[in-house]
């Protein structure tokens, strides 16, 4: 057999034989390495420990007593009285619709805006970085600096918005954060404005995941702009929206900042929110017991909200399936 024969021999062997004839250079995993990989992990592993299993640990052992901020152990064991006392308060109940209110305000917006804007950017050639960079400059300002921009916009007479107004031919009236009606319209709009940065990022890089072969071979059949949306983008970033739709609904129950430093609750209780009720109870009325329990009813309350949408989207992809 000439040496030209030879690479062809053994292209013409079975698979098997070839594969088996290659020697195995991987080598087993070893301990060192595992004990290296712990130590890598180890800091993240502490401050996880430390700052979210243990505090979500002691919050629920708390709403079983009657702890307080002015003693240092757990006080009298309460059983489910927290629960049964969060459960009747009327208080609690509004600030859970308030939170509620909030995410149907703010959930839609932040998942339209979100994607319309993204394919919008998706389509532009030169230039992309300037509008990612003005959408997602906002999202990482803190909440106070949000918070007061958005409090000068909405300050009677002399705000931003009072200047639209009179633009309209309107008179300006006494702040849309005065007016119980309209303070959580404008704790919303700010929140849509400041965080849609986030979800734009994440739709963007799932658009730039998809083959532009798809579009031009559309384009080439005769699809419209709108036909092209529907039957490419919308499916193939499924998965992105249901993430997206996930967290931004987490996001919004978990709602604290804005309307603290916004409107402190008001007007009235009009704006208090579930977190809100939580504080005022702990560290306000120094009744760590009972927000402890308001805390594991909210709690259960996302969890719920998050597994139900889980099932919801698992069953309409058996459907599709």
């Amino acid at each position: 057999m000439t040496t030209a024969q030879a690479p062809a021999a053994a292209l013409a062997r079975p698979r098997a034989e070839r594969k088996a004839a290659v020697p195995l250079s991987r080598s087993p995993l070893r301990r060192g390495d595992t004990s290296r990989a712990w130590l890598f992990l180890a800091p993240f592993g502490i401050f996880y420990l430390a700052f979210l299993i243990g505090p979500t640990v002691y919050m629920i052992i708390a709403s079983f007593f009657n702890t307080s901020m002015v003693h240092t152990d757990l006080g009298s064991f309460a059983g489910f009285a927290n629960y049964a006392e969060m459960l009747t308060r009327p208080d609690f109940w509004s600030a859970l619709w308030h939170t509620l209110q909030f995410t149907i305000y703010t959930t839609p917006p932040l998942v339209i805006f979100a994607f319309v804007f993204a394919v919008l950017t998706n389509r532009v050639r030169h230039g992309q970085w300037f509008y990612r960079l003005a959408f997602f400059m906002p999202y990482i300002l803190p909440s106070a600096t949000i918070s007061l921009i958005w409090v000068f916009v909405f300050t009677p007479a002399t705000g931003l918005w009072a200047l639209v107004e009179r633009g309209f031919g309107m008179t300006p009236g006494n702040g849309v954060l005065a007016g119980p009606n309209t303070a959580m319209i404008g704790i919303a709009i700010a929140t849509v404005w400041w965080t849609l940065g986030f979800n734009f990022v994440l739709y963007l890089a799932g658009l730039q995941d998809i083959p532009r072969e798809l579009y031009e071979a559309a384009a080439v059949d005769g699809a419209s702009n709108w036909a092209q949306i529907r039957y490419i983008t919308l499916p193939l970033l499924s998965r992105t929206t249901t993430l997206v739709i996930l967290l931004q609904i987490i996001a919004s129950l978990k709602i604290f900042d804005q309307v603290y430093l916004m409107t402190s609750g008001g007007p009235g209780i009009s704006t208090q929110v579930a977190l809100g009720l939580i504080t005022n109870t702990a560290f306000t009325d120094n009744r760590v017991g009972a927000a402890s329990a308001a805390s594991v009813l909210l709690f259960i309350v996302i969890v719920a909200v998050a597994v139900i949408r889980q099932l919801l989207d698992r069953s309409a992809a058996r459907r599709e399936a």
